[in-house]
């Protein structure tokens, strides 16, 4: 038998290039000798160290840092090459892989659909690869660039940009059907990459890359408009709902980041740059029709304004230790929107912060936005823990108007925030405005806005030549655009004294008639200022529908030809359905409580003392048969129930400690329950809202009861499933308006029952006072459901006190 001749090991380097990989022999050479090198040096160390008789510190400390390191670079790669073979994977094994961390919408004829996508972007990526070539290095590149500076980091720039042969992969999609316009699409895709691309750079004249790089999250497409020529699509408006996740791992000389901390700051720095351009509020626009202008596609009216008050939290985690055990936590709450993010101060030592927080987003689109809310634990050390996190659909506020409730946080064994949010639209009324003005004054924050302001700088012309060794070379110009303490940046356009930016910004405006736009522009090869304009916002306020549409605005350089071309937009904030317009009204919001669905301050810092008392007063007895009758809105809050019938100070106590008269008491005789159950498709929670109990027994007037709501859920009845609200002393009528959340698939709903119990905690053994049990597939829960419900004698008996 002839013998094989021995082939060499080859390894794919281009299209057409192969190169030989070393031989056996000569590997085994150069093993011994790297072998024997390494083992060298750390003889050569530990001698060294004894030598000069420094401490064995210095030696162990790189010693322990080089074991985390390694050990923290296998855990990360291994969750890579996991992340990848699913992305070599069949389109539907991967879907139905990972079905449990896939957007509740997300059903079979979705992931058909997602198939079909899946196949598209097989076929387009090769093109995909050019185009996302030219954004990484015009647009990604001059922003990290600018980030590394603050770092005392140098001469970056990318080298080699291949994104691979793998496209990203698509886990869902949902078509919006309702609440859109009719010249739109609004799509939403779970997208997830995990490619082989290739990315080198240089940093400080060192070369570095990145590899298998991987982004996950949930990305928007917004077909606008439809027209009636070809492609019928007008327009491409795309961005990330919420901050993706990215991970990757740098390599070559970049490999000595690759550490926490350091890899940390890098991996910041490109989550912030990809936010700044296609994270919400930001978008990326495509013109796909002549017939469409630029103008029209970049510079959209937002749908309004989320104003959020998150005023305190209860019965939060432990975290810190003292010499008793558990003691108390340090809180601070993180809110974000999208790319959006505010932070409270921290309170010290306390499980019950109150924070009286304000803040505002901009929304285009309330369809699947969800308001988050993080609570943390500061850590002198640095590391704070998580306390848990709450969320809040925007679409169910801005179709109510208001919400004022109790969410209890997720992630959490205890623990309850309470917020307040109100939606506020765009107006063009000038009359809103004193309005709006005269709000945020009462309120006395003064971070509120009262209108909204959107620019659109489409170009400039005849900047002043600068720099250059002839002393007369174009610019590279860049402008920043000011609005109170806001600041935002536009790309830099190179080598022109025409440039054409074609970029839209969004202001939150204080007070228009004070307030000024001031934009500057700059050369940044000198870093020299070329230009710049202020704009009286109170000019705005004389022009027909608040606007100045392309007008060219001389600006203050050392050319007297230098012009920027752009349109202004002004638009009031108010609230839907109207709002307060005379004396009489606002001199109420002066008040502890709000009649009105604004938002007030008073009502909010106060709640201990004044809304407390109120929660506790008769209310079923005090609202008419009629009023009964009529369900109130879902999720009222119960401010607004009181102030229908305005007790006087002097009956509260007699409301307060007198069974109510109305003969409502249910068919057992033991009062009823409001509820307000609903289930969110999107985030896979059965929301159960307690507003109050009505007509409980009193049968010993000098022992009147300690009401407090516990639920659980059947058939199982575990303590996982528990929730209670607080308990109400001395009261038949109780008010509670308290909000609980269970995690659940749309499934579960049709074998689920929800077990609500009242108990009195009279005595020590908090005997039960009336009960119901709710079968939830007999409801539809796709909207929200409020009802009375009759308290019936105790059925399942309570094991968990």
């Amino acid at each position: 038998m002839s013998e094989l001749p021995d082939k060499k090991p080859i390894d794919q380097v281009g299209e057409n290039q192969v190169v030989s990989k070393p031989t056996g022999a000569q590997t085994s050479i150069l093993h011994l000798v790297y072998t024997f090198g390494k083992h060298l040096s750390k003889v050569a160390i530990v001698y060294l160290f004894g030598y000069f008789n420094i401490s064995p510190a210095w030696l162990l400390g790189p010693l322990v840092l080089s074991v985390l390191r390694e050990e923290w670079k296998k855990e990360k790669q291994l969750k890579r090459n996991i992340a990848k073979a699913a992305a070599l994977s069949n389109e539907k094994d991967v879907i139905l892989a990972r079905v449990d961390d896939l957007p509740a919408w997300v059903f079979f004829p979705d992931i058909e659909r997602a198939e079909w996508v899946n196949r598209i972007l097989s076929q387009v990526w090769p093109n995909v690869n050019h185009y996302a070539k030219d954004i990484i290095k015009d647009k990604i590149e001059p922003a990290v660039q600018e980030s590394l500076l603050m770092y005392n980091m140098k001469g970056f720039s990318f080298q080699k940009m291949r994104l691979g042969s793998i496209p990203p992969r698509v886990g869902g999609v949902k078509v919006y059907d309702k609440h859109i316009a009719r010249d739109e699409i609004i799509m939403d895709l779970d997208i997830f990459y995990a490619g082989d691309c290739d990315i080198s750079f240089t940093l400080s004249g060192l070369s570095g890359g990145i590899k298998d790089f991987q982004i996950h999250g949930m990305v928007r497409i917004v077909l606008k408009p439809l027209i009636r020529t070809m492609p019928l699509i007008g327009g491409l408006q795309i961005y990330f709902l919420n901050n993706p996740t990215m991970d990757f791992n740098l390599v070559g000389v970049a490999d000595l980041l690759d550490m926490p901390g350091l890899s940390d700051m890098l991996r910041r720095i490109i989550v912030e740059q990809v936010s700044a351009m296609m994270v919400l509020p930001n978008k990326l626009s495509i013109v796909l029709s002549n017939d469409v202008s630029t103008h029209n596609l970049k510079f959209p009216e937002p749908q309004g304004v989320l104003r959020v008050h998150l005023i305190e939290a209860k019965e939060l985690m432990k975290k810190d230790i003292s010499m008793l055990g558990k003691g108390k936590s340090d809180p601070y709450a993180i809110i974000t929107l999208g790319a959006e993010s505010y932070r409270t101060k921290t309170i010290d030592n306390t499980v019950d912060p109150k924070w009286d927080y304000w803040c505002e987003f901009l929304l285009e689109s309330t369809k699947g936005e969800l308001v988050r809310t993080l609570i943390f634990d500061k850590d002198k050390t640095g590391k704070d823990e998580p306390l848990g996190r709450a969320s809040v659909e925007v679409f169910g506020v801005s179709e109510k108007g208001q919400t004022d409730a109790w969410v209890t946080l997720e992630e959490a064994k205890t623990g309850m925030v309470h917020v307040r949010m109100s939606w506020l639209e765009l107006s063009d009324n000038i009359e809103d405005l004193k309005t709006a003005i005269a709000e945020t004054q009462m309120l006395r924050v003064t971070t509120m806005s009262t209108a909204v302001l959107m620019v659109y700088v489409d170009s400039a012309s005849h900047l002043p030549r600068s720099g250059g060794k002839s002393g007369n070379a174009p610019p590279d110009p860049v402008f920043h655009i000011s609005v109170g303490k806001v600041t935002k940046q536009s790309p830099i356009i190179y080598r022109t004294e025409h440039p054409v930016f074609e970029k839209e910004f969004t202001f939150l405006v204080n007070n228009p008639e004070t307030d000024t736009m001031h934009i500057k522009f700059t050369d940044t090869k000198t870093q020299t200022e070329i230009g710049k304009l202020s704009y009286n916002l109170s000019n705005l306020l004389d022009k027909p529908g608040l606007e100045l549409q392309h007008q060219p605005l001389q600006l203050k350089t050392s050319v007297p030809d230098s012009k920027v071309q752009l349109s202004l937009r002004l638009r009031v904030l108010r609230h839907p359905g109207g709002t307060i317009k005379d004396e009489d009204e606002i001199s109420l919001y002066k008040g502890e409580i709000n009649p009105s669905p604004q938002l007030s301050r008073g009502a909010s810092i106060k709640k201990q003392d004044s809304i407390s008392a109120l929660k506790k007063q008769d209310s079923v007895s005090t609202i008419s048969t009629k009023s009964e009758d009529n369900l109130p809105d879902t999720f009222k809050s119960s401010e607004e129930s009181q102030i229908m019938t305005s007790p006087s100070p002097a009956m509260e106590t007699v409301h307060r400690r007198q069974p109510s008269t109305t003969s409502s008491v249910g068919d057992s005789s033991l009062g009823k329950i409001q509820l307000t159950l609903r289930y969110s498709v999107q985030r896979q929670r059965l929301i159960i809202l307690v507003h109050k109990i009505g007509n409980l027994p009193l049968k010993d007037p000098s022992n009147i009861p300690d009401p407090y709501v516990k639920l659980y859920l059947l058939p199982e009845r575990s303590k996982d499933s528990k929730r209670k609200t607080e308990t109400v002393k001395d009261n038949c009528n109780p008010v509670y308006d308290e909000t609980f959340e269970y995690v659940m698939s749309q499934g579960e709903l049709s074998t689920r029952q929800l077990e609500v119990t009242v108990l009195t905690q009279k005595t020590w053994k908090s005997p039960v006072m009336g009960q119901v049990i709710i079968n939830l597939a007999e409801l539809d829960l796709s909207t929200a459901v409020t009802a009375w419900y009759d308290l019936q004698p105790e059925t399942l008996k309570e094991k968990d006190q």
